[in-house]
């Protein structure tokens, strides 16, 4: 939390069984390269917490309660979202923060976390290409877009969106110079090798199997 007098912004990511670690890390990595800013992952209680791929732990360094008003969170989405809507630790506390927070923010299926705490009700909100068109039954309106920002609402489309949302967080938070310095320093200048990273230039088929690959 920024106390008075203190310039740190605090970040938190909320980890859960079977998040997908791109989500949380490229997040952590673009806010945790700017000045003053602090990101903790926070869980039900400090520890390791494994991804949706089974491979990757990332340790939770403080519980829910050990962070109760932090400026910002960034809640990731994964094949473990559809059973973290029911985990009742997580989705309240992203409510009980979110009164506090100056950004409540998510990436992929995330989004549907916010929803469970009642936060998008009215609000624009995009997701994974595969999930939106599900947010109307979280009382929001799909929207198309790799980052939307509604209010203190941003949520980012599929996976690797989190690192567009977190450089724009950062340019309000701070400035566009910040964000641009620390885009360079992670040197973020995609060149992908194929046109297929969206399903409006991918083929049907494409879609089918990378939906197969979903679970």
């Amino acid at each position: 939390m920024s106390l008075e007098g203190d310039l740190t912004m605090h970040a938190a990511i909320p980890l859960y069984k079977g998040y997908t670690g791109l989500d949380a890390i490229g997040p952590y990595t673009v806010l945790a390269f700017a000045p003053d800013w602090e990101v903790t992952f926070v869980a039900a209680e400090p520890g390791p917490v494994t991804d949706d791929q089974g491979g990757l732990s990332i340790e939770a360094t403080a519980s829910y309660a050990d962070v109760p008003r932090p400026d910002v969170i960034v809640v990731p989405g994964g094949i473990g979202t559809i059973e973290a809507l029911s985990d009742q630790a997580l989705v309240s506390w992203i409510g009980e923060v979110h009164e506090h927070t100056r950004w409540t923010a998510s990436v992929c299926a995330g989004s549907f976390l916010l929803g469970a705490a009642g936060l998008l009700k009215g609000r624009r909100a995009t997701s994974h290409w595969a999930l939106i068109d599900q947010l109307p039954g979280m009382g929001a309106e799909p929207v198309h877009e790799r980052v939307v920002v509604d209010g203190k609402i941003v949520t980012a489309a599929g996976v690797s969106a989190g690192i567009d949302m977190a450089l724009a967080l950062l340019a309000q938070a701070a400035d566009q110079d910040t964000a641009e310095a620390v885009q360079l320093v992670i040197e973020y200048d995609p060149e992908p090798p194929f046109d297929a990273g969206s399903p409006r230039t991918a083929s049907a088929d494409l879609r089918a199997r990378a939906a197969s690959l979903l679970g």
